[in-house]
């Protein structure tokens, strides 16, 4: 998917491991803001991926085809947010919002991001109401404790976390 002059480019940046139907919801909506939205799929060193950053894109990517939505395009990156954004001609990124935490972390983000480039607005979504508590840190907790995460992921991601579980094994005896 190419650039075109004028069009207004948005990126969704995130580790999505796994991607959960929040991301989901915040892609949906994202994309109609914009004329292209870019899911950066990137890694944060700051967690322990389930997932390797190829399985994670290929998951995205398979979640997005199955939405439906044909101006939304899956990048991997691993760089500074605001570098990968210029590099991307974006002019917004797309944050979701979950809880009055989230807010904290992406109000201070978002001011170091205005710091490193002024030009780039961040748009903050609030996740629909039913998926504002779904966490892909939690979703991975209760999967590794034998708990269900259908409610949370779509069926193929259930079963990608399934299997990885499968290799990796479960914690608790209970």
């Amino acid at each position: 998917m190419t650039q075109q002059a004028g069009e207004r480019v948005g990126v969704y940046p995130g580790t999505f491991d796994p991607i959960t139907l929040g991301h989901s919801d915040i892609i949906r909506r994202g994309a109609k803001l914009v004329d292209k939205l870019v899911i950066g799929v990137t890694t944060n060193i700051s967690k322990n991926p389930m997932f390797t950053p190829e399985e994670r894109m290929a998951m995205v990517e398979r979640e997005v085809a199955a939405m439906g939505v044909d101006n939304v395009e899956v990048v991997g990156f691993n760089a500074l947010l605001m570098s990968f954004a210029v590099k991307q001609g974006a002019s917004v990124i797309v944050r979701g919002l979950r809880a009055v935490t989230d807010f904290e972390y992406e109000f201070q983000m978002t001011g170091m991001n205005r710091q490193l480039n002024a030009s780039i607005e961040t748009v903050f979504l609030m996740a629909e109401v039913g998926l504002q508590p779904i966490a892909s840190k939690m979703v991975k907790e209760i999967a590794l404790f034998g708990g269900e995460i259908a409610s949370f992921v779509s069926p193929s991601v259930r079963d990608d976390v399934v299997a990885r579980i499968k290799t990796i094994g479960r914690l608790g005896d209970y």
